[in-house]
């Protein structure tokens, strides 16, 4: 009987184990029907991991109005290419949700911008990048791991721009908040990989062809402003960029994007700047009667304009 006692308690044990492991496995971001999230490090190769409070987790609190992923050390990217009925562009644009490094806002400013762009006939690739990150106030450097992460997709779809049917001198990056700090980190360290090259995909140019950054943060010094982040080092060779920010912002005060504009005019970057009286932070391309909420007809205007995109 007791033998029988032990082997019960260990098959109760088991299936408590493997439900728990279903359970966390299930909680785990998943992009929509039809579309697959793949890693973008080989098994083991992701540079300065960093250990994580939990499993990852992608949950919709009380009073939320987007899905929050976190624990992410696994990075993935998940391409969206153009529907049948959108006609290809051969322009790619890898998305950086925000989330002040802690979380993902993987809905409102993922998924949601994948699926605008796709219907414009852009192949889009969410990135769904490793947080939470140490966090620093101010951000002094661009965060690390994330950084890496970004470097990685953008060799990733240069690697594979003939196979997804993309342009490989017509990929850009668009993120917001955190990620639009992520957008600047990127379009200003290229010449050298954050990290020792893992495979081919780390040959190929890291350098956006053009970015798009809504409601920035953390990109001019909080002791001096209108003093860029020296950790953001604009050149001449920063790619042309589109910014977008409310002036009532409460969380990234609009100085960031100021700075940022002054300093790529400054070194002769082409770059297109929109303020808004009123849209606060995170408004994503969720609509509102705020003017605002036209934001991504700017962005298309503004690809035409840059020979990204033709009518």
């Amino acid at each position: 009987m007791k033998c029988l006692a032990v082997v019960v308690v260990a098959f109760a044990v088991g299936i408590a184990g493997g439900v728990a492991r279903a359970e966390a496995q299930a909680n785990v971001w998943q992009p929509s029907s039809g579309r697959t999230q793949v890693p973008i490090w080989p098994a083991g190769k992701a540079p300065d991991a960093q250990p994580v409070s939990g499993p990852e987790s992608a949950t919709k609190g009380a009073g939320k109005w987007f899905v929050s992923v976190t624990n992410v050390s696994e990075p993935t990217m998940t391409v969206y290419p153009p529907p049948a009925e959108a006609k290809n562009t051969g322009a790619a644009v890898v998305v950086f949700p925000g989330g002040g490094y802690q979380i993902l806002a993987i809905d409102l400013e993922g998924t949601e911008i994948c699926d605008w762009l796709i219907s414009r006939g852009i192949t889009a690739v969410l990135l769904k990048y490793r947080v939470p990150l140490k966090r620093t106030e101010p951000y002094s450097e661009p965060s690390p791991q994330a950084l890496e992460d970004a470097q990685r997709t953008l060799g990733l779809v240069r690697l594979h721009a003939a196979e997804w049917h993309v342009d490989p001198h017509k990929i850009g990056v668009i993120g917001f908040s955190a990620g639009g700090h992520m957008v600047a980190a990127v379009s200003t360290h290229f010449e050298k990989r954050a990290y020792p090259a893992v495979d081919e995909a780390d040959r190929q140019s890291c350098r956006p062809d053009f970015a798009i950054a809504c409601y920035p943060g953390h990109l001019y010094n909080e002791d001096h402003p209108f003093k860029l982040n020296p950790n953001v080092p604009v050149s001449r060779q920063t790619p042309p960029t589109f910014l977008v920010q409310a002036e009532d912002d409460p969380v990234d005060h609009v100085e960031h994007s100021l700075t940022y504009y002054m300093a790529l005019k400054k070194a002769g970057v082409p770059v297109e700047m929109h303020l808004y009286a009123q849209g606060g932070h995170g408004f994503g391309l969720r609509p509102t009667t705020r003017p605002i909420s036209h934001w991504p007809q700017l962005v298309e205007t503004w690809l035409r304009t840059i020979g990204v995109i033709s009518d």
